[in-house]
């Protein structure tokens, strides 16, 4: 169902990949190799959502979810981005919501992530989610 005009929506297929990787390398630090992204993706494509406007693809999140120390079902939430245009309009708290939902319909014990001490927005955002930092 769209929300403000957005819809979001999970992977389907690897024609979405450009576009995710396309957002995903505007916003990070370290550009990451399509295999980082298939790693993630081909692994836990239903830990992996789209924020869409009509065709354009304007936020996106890709996670994963594994054993820790043998004892912790841990998702991990490996990258988020939203497209600068379209960030204050809680693109990106919905599709970590939309993520966690997913993990914990998997049995998730756990959320983490890291981001940069400098990307104030990111922290606020998952502070504002209830994440603590360590």
């Amino acid at each position: 169902p769209s929300e403000d005009g957005i819809d979001y929506v999970a992977y389907e297929s690897e024609k979405q990949m450009p576009d995710i990787m396309r957002l995903f390398q505007k916003d990070l630090s370290e550009p990451y190799s399509i295999y980082t992204y298939r790693y993630f993706i081909h692994n836990w494509p239903r830990l992996c959502f789209l924020a869409m406007d009509g065709d354009a693809c304007v936020g996106a999140i890709v996670c994963k979810l594994d054993v820790h120390k043998k004892l912790v079902k841990r998702g991990y939430i490996a990258m988020l981005a939203v497209d600068a245009k379209y960030r204050k309009r809680k693109i990106g708290s919905t599709l970590v919501l939309k993520a966690i939902r997913a993990m914990i319909s998997d049995d998730a014990d756990e959320v983490v992530l890291e981001t940069e001490i400098t990307n104030k927005p990111a922290l606020r955002l998952y502070e504002n989610l209830g994440f603590v930092r360590d």
